[in-house]
């Protein structure tokens, strides 16, 4: 089996684009999508028509959830945003997407951990503001009661790969459309990749018995029209991270 796992678009069409071209390319079985589809300043319904029109396994993230269920008037700058573009179709196509979802009966999908769309798995952020590598520990916590070979998540779009004491490998794809971000939670922070490249990632096993290989792959496409477009929009930190993969 060869899958592709997306994650973290961000209403950033263009990725997406490239990253469905560069799939169409790799003879993937099948393509599952970790969530946060659509909230940010770029091109959220869009990306909604895009991803609607695909025949991709699909759950929620965090974003996602919060265009659900959080007043407009209460919502954050790149959720509202996406949320004034977004038709009740694309709302309701939201509403069918699960929180978690499992495939090919050993693949289970998550956005942050299995209990948590919110929570950072395979990072942690420090009282200073630093994002670390979480320790081996808090790692297989989150991973106590999810008994599948693959466990896929998302949330902090960073790409990495973590093999657990008993072998089950825990896979962050990266992110498609929003290479760097700012948080406030716990402590302000920033998360960047350090590539304006959009990422995801390739999963193959051949023989039944075998163990499953992780390739993830960086995807150029037009990044600096999509930062062009933040910047118009009066998002100067999602225009500096869509151009170098950084936030100052």
């Amino acid at each position: 089996m060869r899958l592709a796992a997306i994650a973290d678009i961000h209403g950033n069409c263009l990725a997406l684009e490239a990253v469905l071209a560069d799939i169409a390319g790799q003879g993937v079985d099948q393509v599952v999508n970790l969530g946060d589809h659509l909230s940010g300043p770029l091109e959220a319904a869009r990306t909604a028509d895009l991803l609607m029109a695909q025949d991709i396994t699909c759950i929620r993230g965090n974003h996602d959830r919060w265009l659900l269920e959080t007043d407009p008037d209460e919502m954050g700058i790149s959720d509202i945003a996406a949320f004034r573009e977004l038709t009740p179709a694309h709302l309701d196509w939201l509403r069918t997407l699960p929180a978690t979802d499992v495939v090919a009966d050993e693949i289970f999908l998550c956005h942050g951990t299995p209990a948590s769309d919110v929570t950072y798995w395979l990072e942690t952020v420090s009282a200073a503001g630093d994002v670390l590598r979480a320790d081996p520990q808090q790692i297989e916590h989150h991973a106590a009661d999810t008994d599948f070979p693959i466990i896929l998540c998302a949330h902090t779009h960073l790409p990495r790969m973590v093999q657990l004491a008993d072998g089950r490998l825990v896979v962050n794809p990266g992110s498609v459309g929003c290479p760097a971000y700012t948080d406030d939670k716990p402590t302000y922070h920033i998360v960047a990749s350090g590539t304006p490249d959009a990422c995801y990632a390739i999963l193959e096993k051949g023989e039944p018995d075998a163990r499953w290989s992780v390739t993830h792959r960086w995807v150029p496409y037009d990044n600096g029209a999509m930062s062009r477009m933040a910047q118009a929009r009066g998002r100067p930190d999602w225009a500096q991270g869509l151009a170098t993969g950084w936030i100052s």
